[in-house]
């Protein structure tokens, strides 16, 4: 049930706009399955914990293909792990120990908006200090990165999600 609207994007989104869209997609929903609410109430058992981007562009269901109760989902600024952020922290524990996913992805993508940001020497004010990680891997490993011509080529010409998978 993923959205399929060609048209350009609409930056006059109002609140009663996303009321209303939504009111259309519930309607839609239920002449196409009537019982499609009925069953995503009854539970959860996605095989798939994905850790992605906030990025407005990349929303997991749609770039997989699947469909609502196809994956857990947990999304941050630049799809960053780290051993101190309770909230994603908590989705894991959630995902691997409740929901008994097989496995985790960690899906990056072109483009990324927070990469970019802590790859540059600009300061942007409190996400830096959620950039940090990001930051302090680029200035270690800077001279390998930058050598990446051909890469940087293709991330700038290409808007295809990259995941890098980790089964557990």
């Amino acid at each position: 049930m993923c959205a399929t609207k060609s048209e350009p994007h609409n930056h006059n989104i109002t609140y009663e706009g996303l009321l209303k869209g939504n009111k259309e997609w519930v309607a839609a929903t239920l002449a196409e399955d009537p019982t499609f609410f009925d069953r995503l109430s009854a539970g959860q058992k996605p095989p798939v914990l994905w850790i992605g981007c906030s990025d407005s562009r990349v929303p997991a269901n749609q770039i997989t293909h699947t469909n609502p109760g196809d994956i857990f989902v947990h999304r941050n600024i630049a799809n960053v792990v780290v051993h101190t952020d309770m909230n994603m922290l908590s989705v894991l524990d959630y995902a691997v120990n409740v929901l008994e996913v097989e496995h985790v992805i960690v899906c990056g993508h072109y483009g990324c908006g927070g990469v970019a940001a802590a790859m540059s020497n600009r300061q942007f004010g409190i996400i830096d200090n959620w950039l940090r990680n990001i930051k302090d891997t680029y200035r270690l490993h800077n001279d390998e990165l930058d050598g990446i011509e051909n890469e940087k080529k293709t991330y700038r010409q290409t808007g295809r999600a990259e995941c890098n998978r980790r089964s557990l």
